[in-house]
Formats: structure tokens, sequence, C-alpha cells
């Protein structure tokens, strides 16, 4: 599994702006093939932070993705940040869930 999170700073009066386009991309991209879920978050910390964080099956998926035209629409957005977009891609061979998190307080949970 991949994952992808992209951090935006907006500019103050970019907002809305930001938050649109973000929401714009959500649907349509868990329709792509291979996209196994796509999220968009407000900072609670800085009201002119927002990310996405989306999750693939492979590198492939991921790259086709990165090659549409959606996601030019993402990088288009740079006119609107106080600084270039964040993107981190990390590659997961294996996850845990909530069964660590039982094991680790005992099942007190």
């Amino acid at each position: 599994m991949i994952i992808v999170r992209i951090t935006l700073n907006a500019l103050l009066e970019k907002r809305t702006e930001i938050m649109q386009t973000l929401l714009s991309m959500i649907e349509p991209t868990e329709n792509e093939r291979g996209c196994l879920s796509c999220h968009g978050f407000r900072d609670i910390e800085d009201k002119n932070g927002f990310g996405l964080v989306a999750k693939w099956e492979t590198r492939q998926d991921l790259v086709e993705h990165i090659m549409s035209d959606r996601f030019s629409v993402l990088l288009g957005t740079k006119s609107l940040l106080c600084e270039p977009p964040q993107i981190e891609i990390h590659t997961v061979s294996h996850s845990e869930g909530m069964e660590i998190v039982k094991a680790a307080r005992g099942k007190r949970t």
C-alpha cells in the first residue's frame, strides 16, 4: 500500500478556494483505479492549513494519478499558497490496528 500525504498552507484570502479544490478532488480520486481512500483535512491549530491523504494499492496506480489532470489541478493551486505544497509518499508493507492497542493496554480499552 502507498500512502500519500499532501499539506497545503493557503494564503489567508484563498482558504475558501483551496477548500473547494480539495473537496472537488476527493470523490473523483476515490473512484480512480487503485485508490483505497482519499480524505481532506483542515488543520485545527492553523486555519490556513489543509491536507489530503490518499491510500493507493500500487505505485503504478499512484503514478497514473500523478499524471492525471486532477493532480495537475492540485499542483496548479500554488498561486493560492504561502509555500509550495509538501508531498510525502510512504510505502507500507504491513499495517496493524486496535489489536496492538488492546495488547499494550491489557485489554482495558
